[in-house]
């Protein structure tokens, strides 16, 4: 068996990669790794609140490694964050890093780079496969899942706190991934086969964010047709019952 570690998100791909793994049984993942937010104590990205997270990985019975980033980190602070941090997981005696990236061929190459560096080699096991199989396949094991943020630039934002299901797939735009692969969507998975018990929990406000470009073109995740406009996010905000 060969000693992993999952690049949690607490979404559907991070979910439908872990179960993947562990039904054949060639990499053992012992450990859940999450970037989250340390100004406001959420996940980055997502926005879910780290209670939330915690239970997700209680339920699934692994141990949670949290990374922690200022929300004003630079992408040269980020690098040098991971990179002792993914030093750290080498010297617990990882050699796999588990990513649930499906289809960006630049983000996949980054990471591998990345993890090149300090010995770590990355492993994709949901990469290139059709991405509605893949939706329908999530929910076809059972696995239930949240929209917690949408890009409303690419979605709107009325799909924010509803459920993934054949309806949510039905509902998509055709120029959306059905798996939310450009970013025009991120997810909370509360059940399904990985899980012990489902997480339960209540829908609170909805929240709306724009975010601006880095002034360093440089140093920023945006593509060369956004830097010049603000990208707005709507966030579901989800708390434990």
């Amino acid at each position: 068996m060969k000693k992993a570690y999952l690049n949690w998100s607490s979404g559907k791909d991070a979910a439908l990669a872990l179960y993947k793994l562990q039904e054949h049984y060639k990499y053992s993942v012992e450990k859940l790794v999450t970037t989250v937010n340390s100004d406001v104590n959420r996940i980055s990205m997502h926005g879910v609140r780290i209670e939330m997270l915690k239970k997700q990985a209680e339920n699934i019975g692994l141990p949670l490694q949290q990374i922690k980033l200022n929300g004003e980190v630079s992408m040269q602070e980020y690098t040098k964050i991971m990179e002792t941090e993914t030093n750290r997981l080498l010297q617990e005696g990882f050699a796999y890093s588990v990513f649930g990236d499906i289809l960006l061929e630049d983000l996949k190459r980054y990471r591998e780079n990345q993890l090149e560096k300090v010995g770590l080699k990355a492993i994709f096991p949901l990469w290139q496969e059709d991405t509605t199989q893949l939706l329908k396949e999530f929910i076809d094991k059972g696995f239930k899942a949240i929209v917690v943020c949408v890009n409303t630039d690419k979605l709107n934002k009325s799909f924010c706190g509803r459920v993934l299901n054949e309806s949510f797939l039905n509902d998509l735009p055709k120029d959306v991934d059905p798996c939310g692969e450009n970013g025009e969507f991120h997810t909370f998975v509360f059940d399904g086969p990985i899980f012990k018990e489902p997480i339960r929990f209540k829908i609170g406000e909805l929240v709306e964010k724009s975010y601006k470009p880095a002034k360093n073109s440089n140093d920023n995740c945006f593509t060369e047709n956004q830097k010049s406009w603000d990208t707005s996010f709507v966030f579901c905000d989800l708390l434990l019952e």
